[in-house]
């Protein structure tokens, strides 16, 4: 899918706006400002548009730069390593700890369903043939076997491969978020 847009950016491509509003500081504009602005320069493009091929460019992009935007990048050039370590530690602290109280809902839930199935079984509402299920794990068995390899898919690889990329390029961040983690999991 081939897309035709302007590109903001490329000074190459020449300019799209006066030299008036480039030296002018970014500054927040009111509605009647921004419409001011567009009926003053509608029409007057100089057609100097790229093709852009979206598809192309999204499969080229890492995932966290999908997720969180083109200025990503190793955090350790853009804050400083109280802030790294903070950032880290606050969203692993908050992962740690939702992650507790699922984990104990879950437990708690597949506990009780187990206890529950236990109780009927023993008071006759349940019979269970434990010769099948004797019968059912051999053969779960016997297809782990045949299913076993040591090789992992190229999927796995490439995800695995950018994983340790990013956490390479942020070590801070990561060290702060498996330490926040802990004890987000610990309170």
């Amino acid at each position: 899918m081939e897309t035709s847009v302007p590109r903001a950016g490329n000074q190459a491509s020449g300019s799209r706006r006066s030299t008036s509003h480039r030296s002018e500081p970014h500054r927040s504009s009111s509605r009647d400002e921004l419409d001011e602005m567009a009926a003053a320069n509608q029409g007057k493009f100089d057609g100097n548009f790229d093709a852009l091929d979206l598809a192309e460019f999204a499969k080229k992009q890492p995932w966290w730069r999908k997720l969180f935007g083109q200025d990503t990048g190793p955090s350790a050039e853009k804050y400083s390593v109280a802030t790294q370590l903070l950032i880290g530690g606050v969203t692993g602290w908050c992962t740690g700890f939702i992650f507790q109280k699922v984990g104990k809902l879950a437990a708690t839930a597949v506990g009780g369903g187990f206890f529950l199935l236990q109780i009927a079984n023993h008071t006759g509402y349940i019979k269970v043939d434990w010769q099948r299920v004797e019968k059912d794990m051999k053969k779960a068995k016997e297809q782990l076997k045949i299913r076993r390899s040591n090789q992992l898919p190229t999927e796995v690889k490439s995800k695995a491969e950018e994983v340790v990329s990013f956490v390479k390029k942020n070590v801070l961040v990561t060290g702060g978020f498996f330490g926040g983690f802990l004890l987000g999991m610990a309170s």
